[in-house]
């Protein structure tokens, strides 16, 4: 069975954040759902002047993860990672290791589309959870 997911991070371990952006977040977290043991990848694409949503995805495409769990994801960003077989629960907020229980409880449901438009990551580039 394959546990793992991907979160939007707003930093390097479990105890911080979801970040709201998904193309534009920091960090993400690679986690295996049932230990809680992960991988920290700095998100590269999060500085590029456009596709930031659909860069992150191919990298996190290449993880082998089931889910991607983020505050917000894109259209571009949606549909690539729905082509590369990826679940997407967006909407989410709160402390890394509490939505972790959450997810594992069933209590955060896959999404079907995207819930912010293009480019919305680009209004917070350098503001937010600093």
């Amino acid at each position: 069975m394959n546990n793992k997911i991907c979160i939007s991070s707003t930093g390097r371990d479990l105890n911080a954040n979801v970040d709201p952006r998904f193309g534009r977040c920091e960090y993400f977290l690679i986690i295996n759902s049932e230990n809680k043991n992960y991988e920290l990848i700095n998100n590269e694409s999060q500085n590029q002047m456009g596709g930031a949503g659909i860069k992150a995805a191919e990298i996190i495409s290449k993880k082998n993860v089931k889910y991607v769990i983020t505050g917000n994801v894109g259209p571009n960003a949606f549909q690539t990672l729905k082509a590369a077989g990826i679940k997407v629960i967006s909407g989410v907020t709160g402390n890394i290791s509490n939505v972790i229980d959450k997810f594992n409880k069933g209590e955060l449901k896959e999404k079907n589309s995207s819930n912010v438009e293009s480019h919305f990551g680009m209004k917070f580039k350098g503001g937010i959870n600093k």
